[in-house]
């Protein structure tokens, strides 16, 4: 992973500027070829069942089906592999997080460990590897602020044929569009439906990124990806991000990380505890972290 230092010469004001008007921005190189090798071998495990951590969140232990051209998703990876855990809390991503978000604390809301299967060779392409338009913030109407920013990390080179992520340039600036915690498969007609409904220009971009490449994005920037069709698997991991006094809107969708809270929250509490990490500023080390 690059230095703490050198991010204050890539997120410069420029930068900062282009993510809030485009909704997103890509990085360039941020892990070395190492740390690629050793995700991508924890995505392995991950799917395999081979945990360092006995107990996993509340979302539960995902399993790879091989015969499956489902995506797989595991949120919540940094409670089952430590390899995992040290990328997804990294403070160079809550670092870069917060210059984007323009705040002072980043904590993680949670994280997603994603595997696109390869579909080559397949008689007809299925769609249940698409994920479909949505925004982020669709799913997490529980929390106070839509200013959250999310990393996307590939472990491979990426593109159209093994199903990159397209964004939709400046749609974070059309609000909270209803229904937009979607995950329909078909990809086109929901691009009309939401097209509508945001009444802006519909420009799909392609994020092409080379291993070890990361692409931010804004949590109403409206995303999604097409299937792989090439003959290896497509792997990331993802930090959704949130400023570290993001608090809970009572009266809204439940998002289930509410629970996290404790069995009395209330309305305005703060998502600030061990089930939130604390991404930037780093965090004073704890008795068991030493």
């Amino acid at each position: 992973m690059i230095s703490l230092e050198a991010i204050d010469d890539i997120v410069t004001e420029a930068v900062i500027e282009e993510y809030w008007e485009r909704g997103y921005w890509v990085a360039p190189k941020l892990l070395d070829d190492d740390e690629i090798e050793r995700l991508r071998a924890a995505h392995d495990r991950l799917w395999a069942g081979d945990d360092d951590y006995e107990v996993p969140s509340i979302y539960g232990k995902v399993l790879g089906d091989p015969a499956s051209p489902a995506l797989r998703q595991q949120v919540d990876a940094f409670w089952r592999n430590a390899e995992m855990r040290r990328a997804i809390l990294s403070p160079v991503m809550g670092k870069i997080a917060a210059t984007l978000m323009r705040v002072n604390y980043v904590r993680l809301w949670h994280d997603q460990a994603l595997y696109k299967p390869a579909q080559a060779g397949a008689e007809s392409l299925s769609n249940l590897g698409n994920v479909g338009w949505h925004q982020d913030y669709g799913f997490w109407h529980s929390c106070d602020t839509t200013n959250f920013c999310s990393s996307w990390v590939a472990l491979q080179d990426t593109d159209l044929r093994n199903g990159t992520m397209k964004m939709i340039v400046g749609s974070h600036k059309w609000g909270v569009i209803d229904g937009s915690n979607n995950d329909k498969k078909d990809m086109e007609t929901w691009a009309d439906h939401f097209a509508r409904l945001g009444g802006g220009e519909w420009v799909e971009t392609p994020v092409l990124l080379k291993a070890g490449e990361v692409s931010f994005h804004h949590g109403l920037t409206f995303h999604g990806s097409g299937p792989n069709t090439t003959t290896t698997p497509r792997l990331c991991v993802i930090s959704h991000m949130m400023p570290g006094d993001t608090r809970y809107r009572a009266g809204h969708s439940l998002h289930p990380n509410v629970a996290l809270l404790g069995p009395n929250y209330v309305d305005g509490q703060t998502f600030e505890n061990d089930f939130f990490p604390q991404m930037w500023p780093v965090p004073e080390p704890t008795v068991r972290d030493r």
